[in-house]
């Protein structure tokens, strides 16, 4: 009889033992939508969204209030710490491509005007070389929590790298509540850490297959462990000319002219999503050429390229280990 009830005793246990869950919650931020999954029966949307406009109020160049549109209306104030941390990442990223990476081209990129359609607008060359006059980090210094810069026409963007930051400060929000297994997505930004509870496995994320007529579909499915991904996309912003060649929107820091590209899509895998995000625009003006270059001295970055081949098919290249699934 005591080992009967010993036994059922253990099967209630069993019985009753919590199956692993997660938590998803969505929304809308930054201009596009946000997915979040993790490993907590906790509601945490308040303090998403309370994060989400601080780093609106800091670095949105939409908001007429923001700190760095009274930067760049040349109004004298003290910035703050999420300021601070995606300025001094953009001038080490902007010292190692040499420049390639520069948030100070916005204005230029504004100036032609880039949408999701149309043929390249006819710009005066005097402009763009007038424009070119204020673009530059390098002209643009920290001091403590105070921006100077050198050119007070000199517009800063952090289009290019705040996206992967805000993922980021989920994701150190979630390990500040001891919460080791989550996947943060921001408009196909995306930082992955430990497991997915309910699968057992490694988290799963798509790279996406171009298509320039708007349709979506996956390419590849790989794993993420401990990292984080960025994808930067030429075939859904560009422009062609007169003889149907097609100019991404991403404008050449050295000359103010868009450049014609063949590469349709880079997805970048670092430790962290805003490293990520910023080289996989950066990556985009280089060429597959100066990457391959610039990834041996940068192991820590995993790169796959999808571009059209002199026949105008789709080609793959996966650079320092980048995950085949």
């Amino acid at each position: 009889m005591k080992n009967i009830i010993i036994v059922l005793f253990v099967l209630f246990l069993f019985s009753c033992k919590k199956e692993p869950k997660n938590t998803k919650l969505t929304g809308e931020v930054f201009g596009t939508s946000y997915s979040v999954i993790y490993d907590s029966d906790t509601n945490y949307q308040k303090q998403f969204d309370s994060l989400f406009y601080v780093i609106n109020k800091s670095m949105s160049t939409y908001q007429v209030n923001s700190d760095i549109s009274k930067i760049n209306r040349n109004e004298a104030f003290n910035i703050d710490a999420h300021f601070v941390h995606v300025f001094d990442a953009s001038k080490e990223i902007y010292k190692q491509t040499q420049g390639v990476f520069d948030p100070t081209i916005g204005a230029v990129v504004n100036a032609w005007d880039f949408g999701p359609e149309g043929k390249i607008a006819s710009l005066d060359s005097l402009k763009i070389d007038s424009l070119m006059l204020s673009v530059g980090l390098d002209k643009v210094k920290r001091n403590n929590f105070k921006i100077e810069k050198q050119n007070p026409n000199t517009f800063i963007d952090f289009n290019a790298i705040a996206k992967g930051y805000g993922v980021d400060v989920i994701g150190l929000f979630f390990e500040d509540k001891n919460i080791t297994n989550y996947l943060v997505e921001i408009g196909g930004e995306i930082r992955a850490r430990g497991k997915n509870v309910v699968k057992q496995s490694a988290w799963k994320v798509g790279v996406e297959e171009p298509h320039f007529d708007s349709t979506q579909s996956v390419l590849k499915a790989i794993s993420l462990h401990d990292e984080a991904m960025a994808t930067s996309g030429t075939y859904r912003k560009f422009k062609t000319d007169s003889l149907g060649n097609r100019y991404s929107h991403i404008i050449d820091t050295q000359t103010g002219y868009p450049s014609k590209t063949n590469l349709l899509s880079i997805s970048v895998i670092a430790k962290d999503c805003m490293t990520a995000d910023a080289y996989a625009t950066a990556f985009k003006a280089m060429g597959i050429e100066n990457v391959k270059q610039f990834l041996q001295s940068h192991p820590e970055l995993k790169v796959f390229f999808i571009f059209e081949n002199d026949k105008n098919e789709f080609e793959t290249l996966s650079l320092n280990g980048f995950p085949e699934n």
